[in-house]
């Protein structure tokens, strides 16, 4: 059980994290941790495979490993949801904001992951989640709350423990993100803060 590890991928809303946690689904099969939250859902989102959709009500129900207010609704990742996961795959993979990726490096030690999301220019992200498709006015209050702007840094916490990946041109993330799973799989002990520059 200790070998087996769960991705953490962290970053403001934009930079691309569901994007990244589906290519190590499609590519390396790892199963994604289910979350749970209070929000509505998206056009196109499912109950239990976008997310477990609560109310405030059900919510409470869980067993958290750790739980965020953001943007005024509840998340939180379940010891379920991670247990249901490792059934599948020894290396599974989760979408946390990064209050969750500090709990989960804290809680969890070397089986968590840490992979920190971020962009060169903080206005992609603006115009990334505006092409989503969001209300506009939920993507004013989103990119002007706390949570935002605290996710758009790398925490103290997370220095020297998370691999930073730059998310500009998705071709060179997959061969980033190739590099940081052929290691941890094949279990080379290496320091965090690695030059993926000049290793792709």
């Amino acid at each position: 059980m200790k070998d087996n590890k769960v991705f953490v991928i962290t970053g403001a809303t934009g930079v691309g994290k569901t994007t990244i946690a589906r290519y190590l689904q499609e590519n390396y099969h790892m199963p994604r941790v289910v979350t749970h939250t209070t929000r509505l859902p998206r056009e196109r989102e499912i109950d239990g495979l976008s997310y477990y959709f609560e109310t405030e009500t059900s919510f409470e129900c869980n067993h958290y490993l750790e739980r965020v207010v953001y943007d005024g609704e509840n998340y939180g990742s379940s010891f379920e949801g991670l247990a249901r996961g490792w059934e599948k795959n020894k290396f599974i993979t989760i979408v946390l904001d990064t209050a969750g990726a500090i709990t989960y490096a804290q809680e969890l030690g070397d089986q968590a992951v840490i992979i920190f999301v971020t962009v060169t220019t903080p206005n992609t992200l603006v115009e990334r989640v505006q092409v989503r498709g969001d209300n506009p006015t939920a993507v004013k209050r989103r990119i002007e709350s706390p949570e935002f702007l605290r996710d758009v840094v790398l925490p103290k916490e997370l220095e020297g423990i998370a691999y930073e990946l730059v998310n500009d041109d998705w071709s060179k993330t997959k061969s980033r993100l190739d590099l940081i799973v052929w290691d941890i799989i094949n279990g080379r002990s290496i320091p965090q803060k690695i030059d993926l520059e000049k290793r792709s």
